[in-house]
């Protein structure tokens, strides 16, 4: 056991560096469409107004109209282009109506990035199983409608870049996040099935990447449906704004393939590879110390079934003394 820890931390100077997006990806990211889902707050909007302020063209996606509207007012503001498309991701009718819009608007989709995602955090018997059944529809339900209708447009138009948000956690299950942990792994296996089939098609041209962050200060953590009397957060979070820019800079730098953001998910992958069995106990160990920790709160179904009253912002401010 020892030298599986040392085989860690000896490996951990090459985990994955928090890359960030410069002027210099201008060129790369300026005059081309992107969609993005859950772009009214967090990560979602992060990513929106980088690709805005960079000259790209991006379609808003989320359920909150006016939360959308205020993003497009900036990316417009900085340069950028925007439609604002208020959807449901739940449902395969919004999402094809969204591709549909995007579509009709900017002639072509270049980066479909599907990142809209809910939580409910408790003993999995003490949450209620419609949140679990509605997190899965929601992360991988999603996920597996907005890859459907990117990827059948990206035939056509001959190529284009699909980007789903997977975790850290779809790697390194933890206690309290079961029905979370599940989606995210469903995420990974599809994404692992679907480059399969672009190489076995000669599709080079259309790449799939797939997100894998540490735990991240986004609103998300007001949002979250809660059974453990205790405000939800996670330990040693990653600023939204930073990671928003990596994922952009993943979008269109990355090959296709996992993309850990950042030293602490590059190094909680690599140890669930060397591993498993121990990585995940330390991860769910500091998780439920954590939880401990927290201030009280009552418990709430959060955003799963109605959006969330919570501003819209790109960070949190959750981050745990």
């Amino acid at each position: 056991m020892p030298r599986i820890l040392l085989a860690i931390l000896l490996l951990l100077p090459a985990a994955c560096a928090m890359p960030a997006v410069y002027e210099s990806d201008r060129a790369a990211v300026a005059g081309r469409s992107w969609v993005v889902t859950g772009a009214s707050s967090g990560i979602g909007r992060g990513v929106a107004e980088r690709v805005g302020a960079l000259g790209g063209n991006v379609v808003l996606a989320a359920r909150r109209g006016e939360a959308l509207e205020a993003v497009a007012r900036l990316i417009r503001a900085n340069g950028g282009e925007a439609l604002v498309v208020p959807t449901d991701v739940g449902s395969a009718e919004a999402v094809e109506a969204l591709a549909e819009a995007a579509w009709r608007r900017f002639g072509r989709v270049d980066v479909w990035f599907n990142n809209a995602g809910v939580i409910p955090i408790g003993r999995f018997a003490e949450v209620p199983l419609a949140d679990h059944i509605r997190t899965v529809d929601v992360n991988l339900g999603s996920v597996i409608r907005g890859s459907h209708a990117a990827l059948r447009r990206f035939r056509v138009q001959g190529g284009g870049t699909l980007v789903n948000m997977a975790s850290v956690v779809g790697r390194v299950p933890v206690a309290y996040y079961a029905s979370y942990a599940a989606s995210k792994h469903g995420i990974i296996g599809l994404d692992a099935a679907l480059r399969e089939e672009m190489r076995l098609a000669g599709l080079d041209s259309i790449r799939i990447v797939t997100i894998l962050p540490w735990a991240v200060d986004t609103p998300v953590w007001g949002n979250a449906a809660v059974y453990t009397g205790r405000q939800p957060t996670m330990p040693l979070m990653d600023e939204a704004r930073a990671v928003a820019d990596a994922i952009v800079w993943a979008a269109v730098n990355a090959p296709p393939g996992e993309f850990p953001v950042g030293p602490k998910a590059g190094a909680a992958v690599l140890g669930a590879q060397l591993a498993p069995g121990l990585v995940t106990r330390l991860a769910s160990g500091l998780v439920h110390r954590t939880l401990q920790r927290a201030p009280p709160a009552p418990d709430r179904p959060g955003n799963l079934f109605q959006p969330s009253p919570e501003p819209s912002r790109v960070e949190g401010g959750y981050q745990p003394p």
